[in-house]
């Protein structure tokens, strides 16, 4: 009996052994875990559990992610099985596909954490930039660019906002997915959000009243873009670049002038400033330089329909509204007056807390003008009394 029952538990335990010692072979799609034995351009050779020999080559070397850049041996490393065993009995292994994987995994922890990834330029249209993050493309709008990189154009020539936006392509951009759809494979990023991120606490040391200097880095229909102090950039906008009204800003800044500034307004990253803040303002003594009633030598700098625009000197402009020049039954202000033309014109109203100065033609007399004003002002006292 006691024979029999060696022989059982010998019987019980060889069993378990050969349990313990089952061979299990990694199927065709499983991810696996192999250390590195050895690696080069050609293939990466690993080492799985002690029993099997991976192989990676060829298409299968694709770099889908850091983790894949500069193996070593001893490294471990994550691969998926594309066959069981090739020619020389080792089993078939792809970095591309558990590479993509993990693409996945991190464009998706880049949207729920807003976490800061670099993605490589493949292309560009009108619209923006073809970004891809390994083997997985996406979409960065131009919108969505750093103001570094944003396209200002004086214009909006659309072909050399493409120009430039060609010039990118092969670069590395620090990104953040904004928009993030794994089942349709769509995927867009913004170069604007990590830029902010990185900029946040540069910005904090700023505050409005400060003075900043620095170059132009771009000149624009609506204003110049100042870069300054930590890479840096801010707007002056068209009405805050002198005292004096502006048509064109080029025709007074160029890119690459230096200029001083101060801060009027930060909202969020975005950062805008006053040049002429910094200027004197020659409104304020206006009073010893011009009276209502002189007769001043203008210069037309805009005829539009509603009347002119004029220069008395290079800081103190004015308007003279169509209502004021003399016009005949159904002649038109341009059939008058002309740009760059000089004329002769007398000063009616002038505001300088509003930095405004109103002139009439010289046929249109002040006294007239007050007449009929105190005659309509009168009427206006006889209705109120009637109601």
């Amino acid at each position: 009996m006691s024979k029999d029952m060696d022989l059982v538990e010998d019987s019980q335990e060889f069993a378990d052994i050969l349990e313990k010692d089952t061979i299990v072979v990694p199927q065709v799609g499983a991810i696996v875990k192999g250390i590195v034995l050895s690696a080069s351009k050609a293939e990466v050779r690993l080492d799985i559990d002690g029993t099997f020999i991976g192989v990676v080559r060829g298409r299968e070397l694709y770099d889908e992610s850091p983790d894949y850049a500069g193996l070593k041996p001893g490294d471990e490393i994550e691969a998926t099985v594309v066959d069981g065993e090739n020619e020389l009995g080792n089993i078939e292994l792809s970095f591309r596909f558990a590479g993509q994987e993990k693409a996945w995994v991190t464009l998706k922890d880049s949207f729920e954490n807003k976490n800061n990834i670099k993605v490589r330029i493949l292309d560009a249209n009108r619209g923006g930039l073809l970004c891809a993050y390994g083997q997985i493309t996406g979409f960065l709008p131009v919108s969505q660019l750093a103001p570094e990189n944003y396209p200002r154009v004086s214009g909006g020539d659309k072909s050399r906002i493409l120009e430039k936006l060609k010039s990118f392509v092969g670069s590395d951009f620090d990104v953040r997915v904004m928009s993030f759809d794994e089942k349709g494979e769509k995927i867009i990023f913004s170069e604007k959000e990590a830029w902010n991120e990185r900029q946040r606490d540069v910005i904090a040391k700023y505050k409005v009243g400060i003075k900043v200097k620095g170059k132009i880095t771009a000149v624009t229909d609506f204003g110049v873009f100042l870069s300054f102090g930590d890479n840096l950039e801010g707007l002056i906008h068209i009405s805050e670049l002198a005292w004096q009204r502006i048509d064109d800003p080029a025709e007074l800044f160029k890119t690459g002038q230096d200029i001083e500034a101060e801060i009027i307004n930060i909202d969020g990253s975005k950062i805008f400033l006053s040049a002429k803040k910094l200027a004197r303002d020659p409104w304020t003594d206006i009073a010893k330089k011009f009276k209502i009633g002189d007769v001043v030598t203008t210069t037309i700098l805009k005829v539009n329909p509603f009347g002119l625009f004029v220069k008395l000197n290079d800081d103190i402009h004015g308007l003279a509204h169509v209502s004021q020049l003399a016009l005949a039954p159904g002649q038109k202000v341009e059939d008058l007056y002309k740009i760059n033309q000089n004329t002769d014109l007398r000063i009616i109203s002038i505001e300088p807390r509003e930095h405004r100065l109103g002139l009439a033609s010289t046929e249109v007399k002040i006294e007239e003008k007050k007449t009929k004003k105190v005659k309509e002002e009168k009427a206006e006292e006889k209705e109120v009394v009637k109601e």
